[in-house]
């Protein structure tokens, strides 16, 4: 009997702490969290893309220049001990033009992206000779910059964003080129003083009639080279220096040459009209007899017969216009009958270009016994 209550003591013992085991490792349930409510959607208003800008507006890092032996070289730029005078800045990602040292007299400053040129960086530069500022951004050079260098040889700005020829040019100078730009008007009194300019290069712009006024180039009594190419101009340019030895308008819409054009130019051996619009009809007779005159382009035009040339001419280009045949007696300055032993009576004419046009070979006798000196003739 006693037996029996001690086994069923053990067996309610057993039961008790399994009760207790269960319950203590028993997970306990976690507290239900509350989703945070949802926002209703309000539709925003359509903002507008913004327009690309035209020129980039994060440029690549400036370079500096290697530590140098001058304590007023500018870290943007390269001054070497073989040459003191001349400071080189180009290449080297610069947005403006550091101070310039004393006793700079070259300056290179090509292939950069200076949009301005202000006199603050010419204030102790007083001996410049010369200056490059090609393939730049360019569209503005203050005129108190030139009353800083007062010695300005040649000054070099093509292939920037120039829209008027610059005001204040020191009448030092003796190169201004100036090609490339979007130049559409010069001036008044833009190169007053000027008698030492001996090459201008307005070649690329956007210049027409209207801007070029009778006393425009007035001044520039030492002109040698005038180039006005790839313009818009419509009449040939009024009021040239008789100093211009050559002559380019190619690539305008000029259509005629007036009678007495060439009259006084006693120095000028090169012209060229390359793709205008000239024709027979804007040629006078005479027009390109002129003892002086060396080369002759007028290439790509319309021309249809050969024009009269003076004897000293040696080189002419009349390829890609509209001539059909060529008339030797018309072109020669003298009869075939003549004494052809004085060869002062036979053209000087060495280079002839006449392919493009609608002319038939063979070239006839009296145009090839015309041309004794001839070396090359392109047909």
């Amino acid at each position: 009997m006693k037996a029996g209550v001690g086994l069923f003591s053990a067996l309610a013992l057993f039961l008790l702490m399994g009760a207790v085991f269960t319950q203590t490792t028993r997970p306990r349930p976690k507290k239900p969290t509350r989703r945070p409510a949802k926002k209703p959607f309000v539709p925003q208003p359509a903002v507008a893309a913004e327009p690309e800008p035209q020129e980039p507006t994060d440029f690549p890092p400036p370079i500096l220049g290697p530590p140098s032996i001058f304590p007023d070289c500018p870290r943007e730029c390269t001054c070497s001990p073989t040459y003191p005078n001349a400071l080189y800045c180009e290449n080297r990602n610069i947005r403006a033009i550091p101070l310039i040292p004393p006793r700079t007299h070259y300056l290179y400053l090509q292939n950069n992206y200076i949009s301005e040129v202000t006199a603050e960086s010419f204030v102790n530069a007083t001996e410049i000779r010369w200056i490059n500022l090609a393939n730049n951004r360019i569209h503005r050079i203050d005129k108190k910059v030139f009353e800083k260098i007062p010695a300005l040889l040649y000054l070099y700005v093509q292939r920037n964003h120039l829209k008027e020829v610059p005001s204040g040019l020191p009448a030092s100078l003796e190169q201004l080129r100036l090609g490339r730009n979007r130049i559409s008007k010069i001036p008044a009194g833009a190169f007053n003083k000027m008698g030492n300019l001996t090459l201008l290069d307005l070649y690329h712009n956007q210049l027409s009639d209207s801007a070029l006024e009778k006393n425009t180039f007035k001044d520039l009594k030492s002109l040698m080279q005038l180039n006005l190419a790839h313009n818009v101009l419509k009449k040939m340019p009024a009021g040239v220096p008789n100093s211009l030895i050559q002559l380019f308008l190619d690539r305008n819409r000029i259509d005629g040459v007036p009678k007495d054009y060439f009259k006084g130019l006693k120095h000028l051996a090169f012209v060229r009209l390359n793709y205008n619009q000239l024709s027979d009809k804007g040629l006078p007779k005479y027009v390109f007899n002129i003892t002086t005159l060396l080369d002759l382009q007028l290439a790509h035009n319309q021309i249809t017969s050969v024009p009269l040339f003076n004897g000293h001419l040696e080189h002419l280009h009349l390829n890609h216009n509209a001539i059909e045949s060529i008339n030797g007696t018309q072109i020669c300055p003298y009869s075939l009958q003549a004494d052809l032993s004085d060869l002062s009576l036979v053209p000087r004419l060495r280079y002839l270009r006449l392919d493009g046009n609608h002319l038939s070979p063979p070239i006839p006798l009296d145009v090839i016994m015309c041309f004794r000196h001839l070396y090359s003739i392109v047909i």
